[in-house]
């Protein structure tokens, strides 16, 4: 009897303290799609990402044209000039993989563009939306368009116009 009793009590604090838990949902990608300054920054990086890639689509050619000459002239090298015309289509090719790398590879060129342009405008966010749960008493805020699935959510509970508002953005 005295097990069922102190189960009993378990369940019904568990039940009580989850629904004492206070949440709201919000969407980030709402948020930085109507913020003007994340639509410049990716403007910028769009255009950036499109000169680099430029940059080095121009390499991958000359290494081709640089391959394409060789096959046509192959026939009439000696084997010291092939093995010394195939190093240099080699180390050219290596050089424009290494310019890719260096642009679009993990922690790349791109990549510190993109937190150098980004981060401040998620740092606000971050921070309004951290001044909002502290104001508003929430234990839990969720993001609908993260990792996190929510398969549904009251409107009611979406905050992510109070956290544009606070931000100083108008809606459009």
């Amino acid at each position: 009897m005295k097990k069922l009793f102190i189960t009993a009590a378990l369940v019904l604090g568990t039940v009580f303290g989850a629904l004492a838990q206070r949440y709201c949902v919000i969407d980030t990608k709402y948020i930085l799609e109507s913020i003007p300054d994340y639509k410049d920054a990716q403007k910028k990086l769009d255009a950036v990402a499109e000169q680099w890639q430029k940059e080095i689509d121009a390499k991958f050619q000359e290494v081709d044209k640089m391959y394409k000459s060789y096959q046509a002239e192959q026939v009439m090298l000696t084997d010291d000039l092939k093995r010394k015309r195939e190093d240099e289509i080699i180390a050219r090719e290596k050089e424009a993989k290494d310019l890719q790398k260096q642009r679009f590879g993990y922690e790349g060129d791109l990549f510190k563009k993109r937190e150098e342009l980004v981060k401040p405008i998620q740092d606000k966010i971050y921070n309004a939306v951290q001044k909002l749960a502290a104001t508003r008493m929430y234990d839990f805020v969720l993001d609908k368009s993260g990792g996190i699935t929510v398969i549904f959510s009251d409107p009611k509970l979406d905050k992510s116009e109070e956290i544009l508002t606070s931000l100083g953005v108008k809606k459009q």
